[in-house]
């Protein structure tokens, strides 16, 4: 439920891609569906943690120093659209995703690199649309012209 309190999302969206990830690694274990390990596999799945640490800290980090709540659980004070989020309402979840790129990438995870579409439908749907809608109401016309000019991804 959406509130003036919060977003109404009841778990934290981290929280999906981690159980998304270490049930891909271990359906890896008892199914077959490996990915090649190369020296091009490695190197992309550093850049994708290189590129999402940085992102997500960063995007985190203006929450913290704007004075409003990361957790979705909690009330937002504050519309952050500086930094990161010049380019994306998400750079968060957008961070988390690519971490997670590249850590099922290091595992080898073809399965781990599957589970993350329905991870991000049930990221795109049941959370962040629900955060939109409570942004929307708490920040009215200046939410609806951030959206307007703002990607919701990249």
């Amino acid at each position: 439920m959406i509130s003036a309190n919060s977003a109404g999302v009841r778990f934290p969206p981290p929280l999906l891609y981690l159980i998304g990830l270490v049930a891909g690694i271990l359906l890896g274990r008892l199914l077959p569906g490996t990915l090649p390990r190369t020296p091009l596999a490695v190197a992309v799945a550093v850049a994708f943690i290189l590129i999402g640490l940085p992102l997500m800290s960063f995007a985190r980090g203006l929450f913290l120093k704007r004075g409003t709540n990361v957790n979705p659980t909690r009330p937002s004070t504050v519309l952050v659209t500086d930094g990161p989020y010049r380019y994306t309402r998400n750079p968060m979840y957008v961070g988390v995703a690519a971490i997670y790129v590249g850590i099922a990438l290091i595992f080898l995870s073809l399965w781990a690199l599957i589970l993350l579409v329905p991870i991000l439908i049930i990221i795109r749907y049941f959370v962040i649309a629900k955060e939109e809608r409570y942004l929307l109401g708490v920040f009215g016309d200046e939410y609806r012209s951030f959206a307007h000019r703002v990607r919701r991804w990249i």
